[in-house]
This record gives C-alpha cells, sequence and structure tokens, in this order.
C-alpha cells in the first residue's frame, strides 16, 4: 500500500503544476484507513521538499448537546450530524491561500471537536482533505462537487470495515454490547450510504 501511496504522491505533484494551494480530498467510509492514509501522503509529499497539512472533515462533528437535543447521538456520523456550512466555508477559505486559517479537529477519545486546533498556513501548497463525505453526492454535501483538485476513494469490502470497526471501538474499552450498537446500528449503515451515493474519484482503491 505504501507504494501505491507514494504512486499517488508523484501523480498528485504532477497535476498540481506551478499551482500555489492544491486540495487533494480522502473519502470513504468509517474505518476505511483515510486518515492513516491522509497522515502517510503528507509525509511523503513533505520528505520529496512539499508543504503539506492535512485537514479531517471530523472536526465539524456537531457537539453532542445539540445532537441530545435533535435525538441524533445514537447515529453521529450521518450527514446530518456535520456542520457542513461551517465545513464549506473553511474549505472556500483555505481554497484561497491567501491567510492562515484555523480549523478544528476532533478527539474521539473525548468525542467532541477542538475548536482551533490546527493551522492550515498560505505556505501550505498541500491541503489534505479527509472525511466520509467529500464525495457524497446528496444534500449540501453535493456543494463539494468541483472543489478538490484530486480525489481519492477508499472502498474496502464491507467484511473489512466490519472487523476495523469492531477493533476500532473494543480499542475505546467499550462493551460489546455498545461496539455491536456502534458498528451495526451506525457505523456500517453509513459505509454503505457513502458507498452508494458517491461521485466518481481520481483514484479508487479497494484493496484491505
Amino acid at each position: 500500500m505504501s507504494e501505491r501511496i507514494k504512486e499517488i504522491a508523484g501523480d498528485v505533484v504532477a497535476r498540481a503544476g506551478d499551482a500555489k494551494r492544491f486540495l487533494v480530498a480522502i473519502a470513504g467510509p468509517p474505518g476505511s484507513g483515510k486518515s492513516t492514509m491522509a497522515d502517510t501522503l503528507a509525509g511523503i509529499l513533505r520528505a520529496s521538499g512539499q508543504t503539506a497539512e492535512v485537514l479531517p472533515m471530523d472536526g465539524f462533528h456537531m457537539d453532542n448537546a445539540i445532537l441530545i437535543e435533535r435525538g441524533m447521538l445514537a447515529r453521529k456520523g450521518i450527514p446530518e450530524s456535520f456542520d457542513v456550512r461551517g465545513f464549506l466555508d473553511i474549505i472556500r477559505a483555505v481554497q484561497l491561500a491567501d491567510q492562515e486559517v484555523l480549523v478544528p479537529v476532533f478527539d474521539r477519545s473525548r468525542e467532541i471537536a477542538i475548536a482551533s486546533a490546527r493551522a492550515v498556513s498560505p505556505d501550505h501548497r498541500f491541503i489534505i482533505v479527509e472525511g466520509n463525505y467529500l464525495l457524497f453526492d446528496q444534500g449540501k454535501w453535493a456543494e463539494l462537487d468541483g472543489v478538490f483538485d484530486y480525489s481519492i476513494m477508499l472502498a474496502p469490502p464491507i467484511e473489512v470495515l466490519e472487523e476495523r470497526l469492531w477493533a476500532r471501538w473494543r480499542g475505546y474499552k467499550l462493551t460489546e454490547e455498545a461496539a455491536s450498537a456502534k458498528v451495526y446500528g451506525n457505523d456500517l449503515p453509513n459505509g454503505r450510504l457513502i458507498l452508494g451515493n458517491r461521485r466518481p474519484a481520481d483514484v479508487t482503491l479497494d484493496i484491505a
């Protein structure tokens, strides 16, 4: 997989040409490896002398208090549980590459988004945006169509996602019952929704 990411990094640099700012989207279901790939790609780009930063979509989760009020806490992670307008505003600001943009980052261990936790500098040439719904073609998420300069879709088999999601939630010391609710009541349904309603990507990876 690392060799494939190196190939993608080369393709990204070639596509960027002399662009001052180049946005790369890494989309996919929960458990597909988006965060890992984003960090790996950023590391490869930096090692080759480029400047890169990762912008996670998860920082735009609505706060639990709002989700409780709206009866959506158990389905945290569905398209409607994100601040899509805020995310779109940040992406548009980042596109301009004319000033520093502070972005939120999600702390999964505490299930909260930390405001202004990462700085995207005008000097960061490559911005790697990673998240579930970057290529989702429904609702307000569809406004992202045409925003990214390069897109990658991670689409492992459902059984692979299931295994990874179980490992994730057990890693957070959830009971078997609570982990099962996360996997089958939320994450896998979201994964199927994402895989079934996506725009074409420049690269689609379905390897485990």
